[in-house]
Formats: C-alpha cells, structure tokens, sequence
C-alpha cells in the first residue's frame, strides 16, 4: 500500500477536531518524572502521537522523548531510572505545527548563557513564521520545524539580565494561543498567554508544586487543586516558593469554549467548571432548542455521551447504547486492502441493533466537522432497522479553522461553511439535523452571549471572530496547522 493510501485510510474515520498537546511540570518532589509521566498519562486525549520528560537532578538534565503513547514509552523501570532528580516537566504531542518527528517531541532543550532550559508549549503561534524568518535572517539555526523552537531563539537573543525576564521579553514578541512550562536548574516557569485561550492550572502535592492542563492530571496522582492560572499570568516556582507576575497588559480573556464541549477531559475543571456537567447542560439544551418526537436517545461514542445524558434526561426519552465503540482502533491502524478499507466506519463502530431496530432515533455528537464519519454512522443505524434518524449537534455548524492550536482542516473543507443546513441534512441523510444555537452554548456554559461582536469566549471556529491577531495569516503565509483530518500529498 503507498504511504497516500496508508493516509487515506487512516483520515477517512478520523472526523473530529483534535487538541494540540498537554503539558505538565512538578517542583521539588523526589518522584518527579514518574508523576510527571502519569500526569501526561491522564493528559493523554490531548495528545496521542509523542510524549516527553526532561527531569533535572541538581547536575544535569535527563530527557527522554518518544513517538507514541505514554505508557508505551514510560513503562520500564530502565526509562525511569534514568529520569532522577525532583523537578520535571512532560509533554503530550499532537501535531498542529510542525511535522511528526522525532526532533519536534517536547520538551525542547537548550544550553544558554545562563545554564541549561527546557520548555514544553500547548497552543500555536500566528506570528511563529514572521519570528522565524526574522532569526533566520540575523543567524539562528533551528533544529525542529515546532513554533516552540521560536520561544528557545527569541529567549536567548533577549538582553535581559536573569532567565525570567528573558522569557517575558521572549514572550511579548509573540502572538498567538500559549500556554507553556519551562524548568532551569532553579525553578520551573508557567505561563498562560493574554487572552488565556488555552488551560493550565496549578496544584500541590505535600510540598510539592504542579502545573498542568487540566486537573484531571492532579487527580491521577492524588494532588490538590489549588487553582487556575490566570491570563497572562506568569508563574515562578523555586526554592522562594511561588511568585506570580502579570508581565502583560490587561485584556479581556477569550477561553477556549470547544475545551468545554469536546477537547478536555470531562471529569476536568476549567475555569471554576465541571466539564461534564457542562456537556450534560448543553444536551438539555438541546432537547429544549429542538422538541423532536423520538423513541430512544443514542450517543456517538465516546465525546456524545454526556451531551445524549443531558438531552434524554431533559426529554424523558430513553438513553441507549446503540452504538459500540472499538477502543482498540488507533490512529495508526493499517487497513491492508481497499476491501477492508470500505468498511469504513465499522472499524470503529458498530450498531446495537437490539436498540435500534423499529426505532425513531436521536443521535447526539458534539461537532460535525468534514460530515464524513456522521453519513457513516447514519447509514449504520439505518441499516440496523431504525425507522427515523434524527441528528443533534452539541456545538454549533463549525465554519472557520483554528489558528490557536487546534488541528482543523482548511475552511473548504469544513461540512458547514460550503453548506447550509437543508444541503447538510441531506447529506448526511438524516430525517432532522440540528445544531446547538449559540443562546444555548452560552447558556450551558453559565452565561449569555452579551456581545455578538465580542463574545466572552474564544468561539472563532463557530462565529470567526478571531480575538487574537493572525499576523501570518495576513501576511499571506497561512499558520500551519498539520492535520490528520486531511489527506497529505
């Protein structure tokens, strides 16, 4: 099979936006690297193509880096054993800039004048080739194709006389949706950008200080949540204990509300809220913004769960498992024949016919993206005997790319920006086909849209408002999102 194949057949049920990375970042714990390897494990739906940890020991830094999942390359005592010492900082990678190598897994590591520095960055830059260009042009030499790679340059061209005010000056020449750790031999560095678009909060085990993307990862190794980062906040934890800086001008935050209807964990809190109470919200929601008359309600495994609970629980119509869901089935798996590939959505679903059968069915996903996988599924149920089927969407149509870090696929490719709805029902080939208003996201989510022009949240790939500049963009070189969504030639 060509490696064009070999993509093809991995994208065509692969119809879901996916998050850009996870981080995570412990200080002064005589475990550092195994806690952060379990943190990264309960970070892992943020990213499943590469993991990293660098420890540092009081001598040297320890880094260990690899493709794959976490517990695939964390899980011999050799690969711990040579990550002592007790700070450290992880990584959990899926690529939206930069390709999947081996140099671009993070943590990224570099010598300085003022010692050694590894850092690990969740968002995406929408200046990184403007930057990039620049340092070129005066002598830098890049060794990855990551825009993290452009923190480490413009950190060690800045004037500043200590490591902190070389990451803030490194940071105020940057746009875009960040949020990252660093660790020196001294003190392990946070950090969230203006607008906070991406997460990262802050916990504590014992004595010990931790930094991650969601609190899920606190949970895994029974730490405290002490509380969220802050936008543009700066974070400094040493042997002082932890100083907060606000390096940045004050702007209004634009958090990312697809976190809440797919991307976190949904045991998670962001921003003060439960993720999965949000999606159960946005479910009920929905019942009440569409009114359909059915006989059962069933999820599209796994991300519709929540959203279908709030929905049946809202409109007294039965939940249902009707689709099961192969957990087996990764990213990476080979289909060997244009037989096996035509079966398509079965590799990783499959129907529950018992429950479909007869039936006038609901089914609940939380985006719908190219729409391949959707028509997929509907065939599927129809096939298993459903009468009706009927399609409710937890996010509204999904008209725009992300520039901030999340793996979407070109506008032209998105089913809701070349279609209205009536062509999209049709398509998909379902009796109904409803979207959650952007009334009921916000409603959901505790508050209401007050500003149509300047919503509360970072909601572009729904709205294309886009609260933070697209400098490359403008500039006719297009950020660059890497996408598994797509076919790569």
């Amino acid at each position: 099979m060509s490696k064009n194949n070999k993509t093809i057949s991995q994208n065509q049920d692969d119809d879901h936006f996916h998050d850009e990375c996870g981080v995570f970042g412990i200080y002064h714990h005589p475990d550092a690297a195994a806690h952060t390897a379990l943190g990264l494990h309960a970070l892992q739906h943020r990213g499943q193509e590469a993991a990293g940890v660098v420890s540092y020991d009081g001598h040297q830094f320890n880094s260990h880096r690899a493709l794959g999942h976490v517990g695939d390359n964390f899980n011999s005592g050799d690969v711990m054993e040579n990550l002592p010492g007790n700070m450290a900082i992880g990584h959990v990678r899926y690529s939206t800039s930069g390709d999947k190598a081996l140099r671009n897994v993070q943590p990224l590591f570099a010598d300085f004048k003022f010692g050694g520095l590894s850092i690990a960055h969740n968002g995406n830059l929408t200046n990184a080739y403007a930057i990039r260009k620049a340092l070129v042009e005066r002598g830098c030499i890049f060794q990855s194709t990551s825009d993290t790679e452009t923190f480490i340059h413009l950190i060690a061209m800045s004037k500043a006389t200590n490591v902190v005010e070389r990451v803030i000056d490194a940071l105020r020449q940057a746009e875009g949706a960040y949020s990252l750790v660093a660790m020196t031999q001294e003190k392990i560095i946070g950090v969230r950008d203006p607008r906070g678009v991406r997460p990262l909060v802050l916990g504590k085990i014992g004595v010990s200080m931790i930094l991650a993307s969601e609190t899920c990862a606190l949970d895994i190794i029974g730490a405290e949540f002490v509380r969220d980062v802050e936008p543009g906040e700066l974070i400094v934890i040493d042997k002082k204990g932890l100083r907060s800086f606000k390096p940045f001008l004050p702007i209004t935050p634009k958090f990312c509300i697809f976190e809440y209807i797919y991307f976190a964990r949904p045991d998670s809190y962001l921003e003060g809220r439960n993720v999965y109470q949000i999606r159960k919200k946005i479910g009920m929601e929905l019942a009440k913004e569409s009114g359909i008359d059915a006989d059962v309600i069933v999820p599209v495994p796994d991300s519709g769960v929540p959203a279908a609970l709030g929905y049946a629980e809202q409109s007294c119509i039965p939940f249902e498992l009707g689709i099961i869901r192969n957990h087996y089935v990764g990213r990476t798996f080979i289909e060997p024949t244009q037989q096996i590939r035509n079966l398509g959505v079965k590799l990783k679903h499959n129907a529950n016919a018992k429950y479909l059968k007869g039936k006038r069915v609901i089914l609940i996903d939380d985006s719908i993206v190219r729409g391949t996988t959707s028509v997929k599924i509907v065939d599927m149920v129809r096939a298993a005997g459903a009468t009706e089927v009927h399609m409710c969407v937890s996010s509204p149509p999904i008209t725009n790319p992300c520039f901030y870090g999340i793996d979407t696929p070109e506008r032209e490719e998105l089913m809701a920006s070349m279609h209205d709805l009536e062509s999209m029902r049709k398509i998909i080939g379902v009796d109904s086909l409803n979207f959650i208003s952007f009334s009921g996201l916000y409603r959901a989510v505790g508050e209401e849209r007050r500003n149509t022009d300047n919503p509360q949240f970072c909601d572009a790939c729904f709205s294309g408002d886009y609260p933070i500049r697209l400098t490359d963009l403008e500039n006719g070189r297009a950020p660059k999102q890497l996408s598994l969504l797509k076919t790569r030639r």
